[in-house]
């Protein structure tokens, strides 16, 4: 063709006569392009270093944050585009096949489909990045709300992020037009025409994939029901991810077509006129329907554990505040009850008392009232388990079960003063949190030389189902109540005698002050607190201590919703995307599946069933197809719960009911718009095929 006027006409009315296909793909691409540009803006934008000048933290949050979605919704749109793309050159393999039977050749294709691309470029691109310059100010003024920030003034434009993310989509969409290219030169004519014609053989059963999927499915349930800890929650989160999503993808890909087989075998249920249409249709596309399944599937899971995850740290943070932070002004002081060698002569036993009285009067001196003060006691130290259910210090001993155990220790008034709950220990009693058995005997053992230099017995009164002691849950925790100081001292020198000097732990004292004024006189007092300890002297008479610290529940405050804002406005907004793109594949979903099934339901009617035979089948086969991803997503999250709860505690969030709450909530409220897009697109799916 030597007018080359022709080849940009042609990729435009190819792009308007498909706009079925198109219009939702070029939406898509658009937002994405918008979310990523608007995410790389709040990275650069100066208006957040500005604004946060006593929250050092919160530009440190926000950039992580957006940081962590550019690169997810990056990756998720490569993903996502590429998918759409296969789909949009599958239907139109006719078209182009009757372009080469007219006379042109694949350049003069290849020509007509990089113009496409570059329209496609300019239209979804460019009206990304326009899109995100208009909802930049609104998505900032959001996360800012969020995580508790002031809102920058004046309108930013990202020049940076702009180019950044185009470049980036520049080479996604050079990607998906390699790929198109390789499929025209490598395709013959015939074959182009026939496109959508060419039917699917019956799929064997994969016995080894089948086999794979049951057993990478059972280890990542295992896994993630099986995890105890923080800390191995996060070591072991990925792996359980991994085994999941191989073995989803297993399990609409081999396990599906075994039970299809099987229920065709069943003759009551499979010779039923909607049984039989639906179930040979599955059987017969499945090759081509398990990887969308498993997409939506996965995408579905995704969405649940985001939000639900997201939200229960974020309405869960009044709770990890007040458990952080019991007063309004808190001090902690680390000290040995014992002298050790780098001490020196000046050594002198920590004076709580003094240390109390000291803190108590410099508030009070700064004109404000302490309306409430209290102490508390606690240490801790490793030890390991043993197979006749006692712990040794000689953490790593060869005869040791499992991983190593931290044991904390406090008294029944620091427990009550946290529960409410009054024990009435006495002694050689205790009450304890992760062991469950009538005593607790701990061995104390030299580490490395297995000998006993002594043993403690408690009587077990009470097995606690919730743990007393905030800490995050980076091990497999034991937190031993027993009756008073002189108790938890006990303890102390006996750990001391085993470990020696080098290695015993410290004892922690605690003081919790509330007081009377605002957040603003309180950072005062803060700043003349430091001015004050800076000679030295104003510790004297409280003894020795390793370290002391002062801290402000209005700062720990800011900084816990700066966290879990940003975790649940990122939460939000990947979900977003993921919802989006969910929707827009089971859109391309329905669409194609109601183009192969149009000539079958056609057939079907010639040859005697009745339209409302019709209807009840298609409703029957698009029900099945539709809701299998998010039947079997709901499994994932069943056994996803315990991971994501262990995966809180180490953000001091230890309320299981809130989570387990919210994980229903998001899942209900999934389920419910989920049911929306079947009801809309399962309108497309009955316009084409009784058409």
């Amino acid at each position: 063709m030597r007018n080359a006027g022709v080849y940009p006409k042609l990729a435009m009315q190819s792009i308007r006569n498909n706009r079925r296909f198109y219009l939702p793909y070029i939406l898509a691409l658009l937002g994405d392009v918008a979310a990523v540009y608007i995410m790389s803006a709040l990275v650069r934008d100066p208006g957040v270093k500005n604004m946060t000048p006593g929250r050092p933290n919160g530009y440190m949050y926000v950039n992580i944050f957006m940081s962590i979605g550019m690169f997810i919704a990056f990756v998720f749109s490569a993903i996502f585009v590429l998918y759409i793309n296969g789909f949009l050159m599958k239907q139109r393999k006719k078209e182009l096949g009757l372009y080469n039977i007219l006379g042109m050749g694949k350049g003069h294709i290849a020509v007509v489909l990089v113009i496409e691309t570059a329209y496609i470029g300019v239209l979804g691109i460019g009206g990304g990045i326009v899109t995100g310059l208009i909802f930049h100010k609104l998505v900032s003024l959001i996360l800012h709300q969020m995580v508790g920030m002031s809102v920058p003034l004046g309108f930013y434009i990202s020049w940076d992020g702009m180019a950044w993310t185009a470049a980036m989509f520049l080479l996604l969409l050079g990607v998906t037009l390699l790929v198109n290219l390789n499929k025209v030169r490598v395709s013959r004519p015939i074959e182009l025409l026939r496109g959508g014609s060419v039917g699917e053989r019956e799929p064997k059963t994969k016995w080894f994939m089948t086999m794979l999927g049951v057993v990478t499915l059972t280890a990542g349930y295992y896994i993630a029901v099986t995890t105890r800890t923080g800390v191995d929650a996060i070591m072991l989160y990925f792996v359980a991810v991994f085994l999941v999503i191989v073995g989803t993808y297993c399990l609409f890909t081999a396990v599906s077509i075994f039970i299809l087989k099987a229920l065709r075998r069943n003759k009551g249920f499979y010779y039923r006129t909607s049984h039989f249409i639906g179930v040979s249709g599955m059987l017969y596309r499945m090759k081509q329907n398990a990887v969308g399944l498993a997409n939506i599937c996965i995408l579905c899971t995704m969405v649940m554990v985001m939000l639900s995850g997201t939200l229960s740290l974020y309405l869960g943070t009044e709770e990890i505040i007040r458990e952080q932070y019991p007063g309004d002004i808190n001090v902690s002081v680390s000290y040995f009850p014992q002298a050790r060698a780098e001490d020196g002569e000046d050594w002198t036993p920590f004076n709580p008392e003094v240390m109390l009285a000291k803190q108590t009067a410099f508030i009070e001196s700064q004109g404000v009232s302490v309306t409430q003060a209290r102490t508390s006691l606690d240490f801790g130290f490793g030890a390991g388990r043993l197979p006749d259910g006692s712990y040794t210090t000689d953490r790593f001993a060869e005869d040791a079960v499992g991983a190593v155990v931290s044991i904390t220790c406090i008294t029944e008034e620091d427990y009550t003063s946290v529960t409410g709950d009054v024990l009435h220990l006495g002694p050689g009693e205790a009450a304890v949190y992760g062991v469950n058995a009538e005593e607790l005997t701990i061995r104390w053992t030299v580490p490395g030389e297995g000998r006993e230099v002594g043993r403690t017995t408690y009587s077990i009164v009470k097995n606690l189902k919730d743990n007393p002691d905030f800490s995050p849950n980076i091990t497999q925790m034991v937190t031993l109540v027993v009756s008073d100081e002189a108790a938890v001292d006990e303890l102390w020198a006996n750990q001391a005698a085993a470990y020696g000097p080098e290695d015993y732990s410290s004892m922690h004292w605690n003081a919790y002050f509330n007081v009377d004024c605002d957040e603003q006189k309180l950072e005062e007092i803060q700043s003349g607190y430091y001015d004050v300890i800076s000679d030295g002297s104003f510790y004297d008479g409280t003894g020795s201590w390793a370290r002391s610290n002062w801290e402000l529940r209005s700062e720990g405050a800011a900084n816990a919703y700066g966290l879990a804002g940003g975790f649940l406005f990122l939460g939000m907004f990947l979900g977003f995307i993921f919802i989006l793109a969910t929707v827009l594949m089971i859109y391309y979903k329905q669409i194609s599946e109601g183009y192969e099934d149009k000539e079958r339901f056609e057939i079907m009617q010639k040859v005697g069933l009745s339209r409302s035979e019709v209807k009840r089948s298609i409703h029957s086969q698009i029900l099945m197809v539709f809701f299998l991803p998010v039947a079997v997503a709901s499994v994932h999250i069943l056994f996803d719960f315990n991971m994501v709860e262990k995966l809180l505690t180490l953000f001091y969030l230890h309320n299981t009911a809130l989570t387990a709450l919210c994980t229903l909530g998001t899942a209900l409220v999934f389920f419910l718009a989920y049911g929306v897009v079947y009801l809309l697109t399962a309108r497309t799916y009955y316009k084409i095929v009784e058409r």
